[in-house]
């Protein structure tokens, strides 16, 4: 099984097969193949992907770093246009498989509505990115007082499985073969226990901020 995984649920659902593969002799039930899971990189392998520009996207960052990012992310080759643009291809496959021979009974256009539906509300999140990203400059850099904070609720709902378990989790480009089983456990069990949060000390500012833009590699520019 790989180490790391996108969020908590996938690394849990990824052990409970594993069991059920040992259960079964190496096979899930049902299936003559045992299922995939996927290994995504360390978010510090690559700061313009998706979990890297979320990992660069901290508290302290300036609104400089956050327009930026928001850029990343919104602009004409960035995640959020290539998948509107993906749902809106799924969108025109069902479309092209739409009948109306049946006026009640016509799944393939409820998918279709679906599709279109879910298009139509990607790219009305483009603008307001779009929106947002000409108003963080209007954002103040430091940090307001942490009893407004609960005035509004976090937005955030699944970390990378590596953010929990912390920067000293093992390296995706070490082989295999010298990692230690039990030491990933005990690590996972530490960074999943109740009391994980209160065992950790709160970073300097001069820790906790990111490098400078210009330390990241080399992009080409995007346009709007």
């Amino acid at each position: 099984m790989p180490e790391f995984y996108p969020s908590i649920g996938d690394a849990v659902g990824a052990a409970m097969q594993h069991n059920i593969r040992l259960a079964y002799s190496g096979k899930a039930p049902g299936s003559d193949t045992p299922p995939q899971v996927r290994h995504l990189p360390h978010p510090s392998a690559d700061p313009y992907s998706v979990p890297g520009m979320t990992a660069r996207l901290t508290e302290t960052a300036t609104p400089h770093e956050v327009a930026g990012i928001i850029e990343e992310v919104n602009g004409a080759l960035g995640a959020l246009p290539q998948l509107t643009e993906l749902v809106a291809t799924a969108a025109d496959w069902t479309r092209a498989r739409l009948t109306f021979e049946s006026p009640h009974h016509n799944p393939t256009f409820e998918t279709w509505t679906r599709l279109a539906a879910a298009t139509r509300m990607l790219r009305d999140v483009q603008e307001e990115l779009e929106v947002a990203g000409d108003m963080i400059a209007a954002c103040p850099v430091q940090l307001s007082d942490p009893k407004y904070h609960d005035e509004v609720p976090a937005l955030r709902t699944r970390e990378p499985l590596s953010d929990v378990v912390g920067n000293d989790a093992v390296a995706d480009n070490e082989p295999p073969a010298s990692r230690n089983p039990e030491a990933d456990r005990c690590q996972a069990a530490r960074a999943s226990s109740p009391h994980a949060g209160t065992q950790r000390t709160a970073p300097s500012v001069g820790a906790a901020s990111e490098p400078p833009t210009s330390a990241l590699p080399p992009r080409s520019p995007r346009t709007r």
